[in-house]
């Protein structure tokens, strides 16, 4: 018998935008609203289920750095999903000083910017 393995960084009510087409539209169509650490945009998608975006510069730092920054965003949105209305395009893009932002950092501002969208349940 094959172990079944289980993917621990699942989102469950949400899925990855990943086109640029898509990010286009939620930059043009969607509200901004920024914190010391993070710029949030959101629109409707019309559809069941959130899509999640980040988007990091290269100002930001290099590819770890980067990257480090993703995964902090996509746990700390993950962990909270189940407070966040469904049916959202969200784009997160990173500020400069995000580079050197802690885990509780980024899901503090993750979450003052969804207050402040008024798209949390």
């Amino acid at each position: 018998m094959w172990p079944i393995f289980l993917c621990l960084n699942h989102m469950e009510f949400s899925t990855s935008l990943k086109k640029n087409s898509d990010f286009q539209v939620v930059y043009r169509q969607g509200k901004s609203k920024g914190n010391r650490f993070l710029i949030m945009y959101v629109v409707e998608n019309h559809l069941d289920i959130n899509r999640l975006g980040i988007s990091v510069s290269k100002k930001v730092g290099n590819s770890v750095v980067r990257h480090h920054f993703c995964r902090l965003v996509r746990e700390s949105y993950r962990l909270h999903e189940k407070v966040f209305n469904s049916g959202l395009d969200i784009v997160v893009v990173a500020k400069k000083s995000a580079a050197d932002a802690s885990y509780a950092d980024i899901e503090s501002a993750l979450l003052h910017l969804a207050k402040l969208h008024d798209i949390l349940l």
